[in-house]
């Protein structure tokens, strides 16, 4: 075990997650229950077990206050947590902590948002949020960037990422949970409105409601819960300066804090050729330049390699490495603090045989992986069985 490791000693014995969507008759209280439910049946527990609970929310102010009230919590500490998009990976890694620290034997950890009715459009929810907005640009341009220096580079093209589009859109079509069900062709993601070139509709996530929760135990009790714990096998968490389009040296080529988070998990994992020993990965898809990018980040390709694994189906379902199971942002839906926990939630399921029609075989280590802000934090975590 790597040093400040904390493999193997924090288990997953229980998850849940809402259907993610355009969820105009649920409140915030209501996806909160809704996948801490779920999570409490799976573990075969109940609220009373639980000792400490981390909230993982973007843009709500009181959001901590509001989950403990829907949930009933017995003046338990519960903390939020707020990173950008990685929210909810970090609300799980704080989770974790909790309990590796000796402080705690059970935990739960839940992200919510509600983005439909904020009141504004996209990602810019209010709070730590809104600031997307302050550096003059939007997300699509922002990502945009990089895959026009992409192009030119490495020669790939926007049928590259078309066909990203079509895998997530393929595997979010057997995930009765996502926010888009649909099939697309190469042919409709080239023809569908420009968003910011090369961006068409079809490169970009929507906007979501939706909650995902886990309760986290001691791994030596895990056994006593259920006969299938999944186990904690590294946490990476990094943080590049801020927008780092701004800094020298940037190439548009990758996103630091990315590579910078992968290989904390690794090490802690023991892991060192992701591509032969990850047997399937959830990454943060927000837009699919950003996929692509990530493949290289985390090492499942060389640099420059992407587009011809994307042209053989290396990440596709029935590939060598499988690449948003579930839908991916694009299709499961990006509500910001449940994102990193969706992920989880897949793995989760993927390894534990019960993911039904998108159930990769032999599953035994599954990674999530969240980018956030300009983008400038990543959070890397790997689980296995």
């Amino acid at each position: 075990m790597a040093r400040g490791s904390i493999k193997d000693q924090v288990a997953i014995i229980g998850m849940g997650c809402t259907a993610f969507g355009e969820k105009w008759n649920y409140g915030p209280p209501d996806l909160v229950i809704e996948a801490a439910q779920e999570a409490f049946l799976d573990a075969g527990v109940d609220r009373s077990a639980i000792e400490a609970v981390w909230i993982g929310n973007a843009g709500l102010a009181g959001s901590a206050g509001i989950a403990a009230q829907a949930l009933k919590l017995p003046h338990l500490p519960v903390t939020r947590v707020e990173n950008w998009c990685a929210t909810g990976s970090d609300t799980f890694r704080n989770a974790c902590f909790g309990v590796a620290a000796g402080m705690y034997d059970i935990v739960l950890a839940l992200g919510f948002e509600k983005l439909k009715d904020s009141g504004v459009g996209g990602l810019a929810t209010g709070g730590g949020m809104a600031g997307v907005k302050q550096w003059g640009s939007m997300a699509p341009g922002d990502f945009a960037l990089p895959a026009a220096r992409y192009f030119d580079k490495y020669g790939a093209t926007r049928e590259t990422l078309a066909k990203i589009a079509v895998k997530n859109h393929h595997n979010g079509s057997l995930n009765e949970k996502a926010h888009f069900r649909n099939e697309i062709t190469v042919e409709q993601a080239l023809n569908a409105p420009m968003i910011s070139w090369p961006f068409g509709l079809f490169d970009c996530c929507g906007t979501s409601d939706g909650a995902a929760a886990a309760i986290i135990c001691r791994a030596e009790i895990a056994r006593s819960f259920r006969d299938d714990p999944i186990y904690v096998g590294g946490l990476g968490l990094a943080m590049s300066p801020a927008k780092p389009h701004f800094q020298p040296g940037f190439d548009y080529l990758s996103w630091p804090a990315t590579v910078h988070a992968g290989k904390q998990a690794y090490e802690q994992m023991g892991i060192s050729d992701p591509f032969k020993e990850v047997d399937l990965a959830n990454v943060h898809d927000c837009f699919t330049l950003t996929e692509l990018l990530i493949y290289e980040d985390l090492g499942f390709c060389g640099r420059g390699e992407a587009k011809d694994c994307i042209d053989s189906g290396v990440f596709s379902l029935e590939g060598d490495l499988p690449v948003n199971t579930d839908g991916g942002l694009k299709c499961f839906g990006h509500p910001i603090g449940a994102s990193g926990l969706r992920m989880l939630y897949e793995a989760y399921k993927q390894l534990q045989g019960k993911a039904g029609p998108r159930q990769v075989k032999n599953a035994e280590i599954a990674l999530a992986h969240n980018l956030g802000g300009p983008p400038q934090v990543s959070a890397v975590t790997i689980i296995h069985n």
